[in-house]
């Protein structure tokens, strides 16, 4: 167990002089769920592209149509939620659909309340904006994640690939209506 409380984790959107380290905390979080699924070159590629200067995450934090709320422990994030209009291949989504696209927690503070907030976060910004339902994607393996949305009501409602390297793996999307 982490020797500090919640109390002590603040959640905030990024600050613009952050952002660096809030990417390097996503490329931590991802390279410790993934990262022994793949070949080491492909997977260090896809960390470059997705969370280095210049990549995708970069690039959607400077995008007004993404939100998000990042949790920090001693002004070090350790936990973000992004919420963006939907981009998975949902199978006929309502229109206004959401997705909460990454939902990212350290595993030091796994078990902690700290996605649950980021959680219930995303749910109520999407419920404010009037957003008829809201999708996200995971992994066809990730029991821990898939146990933590169908708490939150999420259901499977499709599929997609997620292809690193060599490798395709499936993926699943859920929904929530809202």
């Amino acid at each position: 167990m982490h020797p500090d409380t919640n109390e002590s984790i603040t959640y905030a959107a990024p600050e613009a002089d952050r952002h660096e380290a809030l990417r390097a905390m996503a490329r931590t979080s991802f390279s410790a769920t993934f990262g022994h699924l793949y070949d080491a070159d492909p997977f260090t590629a896809f960390l470059d592209r997705a969370y280095g200067p210049g990549g995708a995450m970069e690039q959607d934090l400077g995008d007004p149509a993404v939100r998000w709320l990042v949790a920090s422990h001693r002004s070090a994030p350790v936990g973000f939620a992004k919420l963006t209009p939907l981009r998975a291949p949902a199978p006929a989504p309502s229109p206004g659909a959401l997705e909460l696209q990454q939902i990212y927690v350290l595993a030091e503070w796994h078990g902690r309340g700290v996605a649950a907030r980021l959680m219930e976060w995303a749910l109520t910004t999407a419920t404010a904006d009037r957003a008829p339902e809201i999708y996200l994607t995971v992994f066809d393996h990730n029991e821990r994640a898939k146990r933590f949305y169908h708490r939150y009501g999420f259901t499977e409602a499709g599929h997609c690939t997620f292809t690193l390297g060599d490798r395709t793996d499936d993926d699943r999307i859920w929904r929530r209506g809202l």
